[in-house]
């Protein structure tokens, strides 16, 4: 049972400055926070921090902030922009790679796939239990747009698409040799041109686009957000073996009805549920229990096997009164993409839209179980 604790004590937050890029590093031990997260995003001394006055189970919460300013990555679109501060439940360690070839980790460096070696990871067609808690403060402004949870796909960067159309599986050792001759910046292969900066190093920088890609990945196949006004939780599917950027299909929350899919050949985008900010509980601990039996594709067939199943119950204190909302009832949908690896949590602040409206707001109580 949850036990809901809020210190009217005023102690000093502490900043969580460490970062760790989960997909080229390992972490280590000072970077693990509470042996289950690492921090990833923009690194402001007030971006995420270990909150003792505002407690959660008898633990201190963890606080994220993103001024106007904090916009520091390249949106979705072309010339918008998006900031980042969050918790990554998936990573891995040195420990990951004992007994392992010497190579091995240089190589999934390459390869940014270093986090598939580590933690929490829930595969394709697995059904898991999660359970987080949020504390929005009143005075958050309605003009947000920003997701405080997600689920996130692990690409297969080993998959590529050459100048012709063809798309192919490397070994990771074809991918290496590969990387050799181009560079890869997002989803585009580039010639890779020696250089030498102003101290006389040699280095390589990206020429013209060589007419290469790669697998990148693309929206998240779940995320708990606050936009247009609105509380949303909205699922994503992407049965294309090599995904497709500039296939935007995505559900809008302001314009998209509730369990309606949007979609395209490829993609599905739901919206799962939506109400409005106003109604989102303020000043109290909102805890959200979701089940998700994740999808099942077939890989280069490009097709989605068997569709997965959602179901998200909603509790917080209103007054004396234990509130207890079965807000997505144990809903068919379409949830996944068509990775190997599967999925991982991170929560925290990821704010889309080009927009800077600023953003404070408490998580904690995190937890995943497979069923």
């Amino acid at each position: 049972m949850l036990v809901f604790h809020t210190s009217a004590q005023n102690i000093a937050t502490r900043p969580l400055t460490k970062r760790v890029n989960v997909q080229a590093d390992t972490a280590r031990k000072t970077d693990i926070i509470d042996n289950e997260w690492v921090a990833v995003g923009i690194n402001r001394t007030y971006s995420i921090q270990k909150d003792p006055s505002l407690s959660f189970n008898d633990k201190p919460s963890y606080r994220f902030e993103l001024k106007g300013e904090d916009n520091s990555l390249e949106g979705y679109e072309e010339g918008s922009t998006k900031g980042r501060a969050e918790l990554c439940y998936c990573y891995a360690t040195t420990n990951d790679y004992k007994g392992l070839p010497p190579n091995t980790y240089t190589t999934d460096q390459i390869l940014k796939m270093v986090y598939d070696r580590g933690k929490g990871q829930c595969p394709q067609g697995s059904k898991w239990t999660y359970t987080f808690s949020v504390y929005i403060p009143a005075t958050l402004s309605s003009d947000v747009n920003t997701i405080f949870a997600q689920w996130h796909g692990m690409p297969s960067r080993t998959l590529v698409q050459d100048p012709t159309g063809k798309i192919i599986l490397l070994t990771p050792e074809q991918f290496v040799g590969l990387s050799d001759s181009m560079i890869f910046a997002k989803d585009q292969g580039y010639e890779k041109v020696k250089s030498t900066d102003k101290n006389g190093k040699e280095n390589f920088k990206a020429g013209k686009k060589n007419g290469w890609k790669i697998e990148q990945g693309g929206y998240p196949p779940l995320a708990f957000g606050f936009s247009n006004n609105m509380f949303y939780i909205k699922a994503n599917s992407d049965s294309k073996w090599m995904t497709d950027k500039t296939d935007r299909t995505l559900a809008n929350p302001a314009k998209d009805a509730v369990m309606v899919p949007v979609s395209s050949e490829y993609k599905v985008s739901t919206i799962a549920y939506k109400s409005t900010f106003d109604a989102f509980p303020k000043n109290t601990w909102v805890t959200f229990k979701v089940a998700i039996d994740w999808a099942v594709y077939n890989g280069a067939g490009n097709k989605m096997q068997l569709p997965g199943k959602l179901d998200v119950v909603m509790q917080y204190q209103n007054g004396k009164k234990k509130v207890n909302n079965h807000i997505v009832n144990d809903q068919t949908i379409a949830i996944g993409r068509n990775d190997d690896s599967g999925y991982y949590f991170k929560f925290g602040i990821y704010r889309v839209g080009s927009s800077t409206v600023p953003v404070v707001y408490n998580l904690a109580g995190y937890s995943q179980e497979q069923r």
